[in-house]
């Protein structure tokens, strides 16, 4: 399902800020290469994420799922002088791409890398988040979302990639796959915490936009 007509994101992509060429090389390598490329945030979503952490100027970002690290770099763009970005993913291959691109950017030194399991690692984690990025295994999103609130603080953003999933939540009936249904839920257990607001964004394949009101 494509959300938006094919001539109107090319004209929106048309004026948008270039990303790096760092982040350019590193794209191309991941579509060239990779079966599973479509994981990539791509370009205007990476562009979109460097914005919101340019507007929150976060000094802790959390991303759980790292991929080949192009949404790591985005996100690195808004950190302050002393911030940092902790990225967590289980895959070696995808992550030695990561590692071998963040070397060649100037916020490279910023982003720090777990390979383990992320429901392991998050609870060890000591820091107060102000932006977190979930795009990795649907089927735990809900319990990501668990582990990461009471280390955000007030006023912090989550952001949750994949969450239309290709238009598949809009019949969980006919499309009753676990990642489809983990999803459907987690939207649902949005929508009913009174302790955050939040927006659906209608981007690429649905960004859930969340801010932390209150504990």
């Amino acid at each position: 399902m494509s959300i938006v007509a094919e001539e109107i994101q090319n004209y929106a992509e048309k004026y948008t800020s270039s990303e790096t060429e760092v982040l350019e090389r590193l794209r191309e390598k991941t579509f060239d290469e990779r079966a599973d490329k479509s994981m990539l945030s791509g370009f205007y979503q990476g562009r979109l994420l460097a914005m919101f952490s340019k507007m929150i100027q976060p000094r802790r970002i959390l991303e759980i799922g790292t991929y080949t690290g192009y949404s790591a770099l985005c996100l690195a763009e808004g950190l302050s002088d002393d911030g940092k970005i902790i990225t967590l993913d289980v895959q070696p291959e995808t992550n030695a791409v990561a590692k071998e691109f963040w070397a060649q950017s100037e916020s490279g030194g910023k982003i720090e890398s777990h390979l383990a399991d992320a429901l392991k690692v998050i609870p060890t984690l000591d820091d107060i988040f102000d932006l977190v990025f979930i795009d990795a295994d649907k089927p735990n999103y809900a319990n990501y979302y668990d582990l990461i609130f009471p280390k955000l603080r007030i006023g912090g953003i989550v952001i949750a990639d994949n969450v239309l999933w290709s238009g598949q939540v809009l019949d969980i009936q006919i499309n009753d796959d676990e990642s489809t249904i983990a999803l459907h839920n987690f939207n649902e257990k949005i929508r009913a915490d009174e302790r955050v607001s939040n927006i659906l964004f209608a981007v690429r394949d649905g960004l859930m936009i969340i801010r932390k009101e209150r504990e």
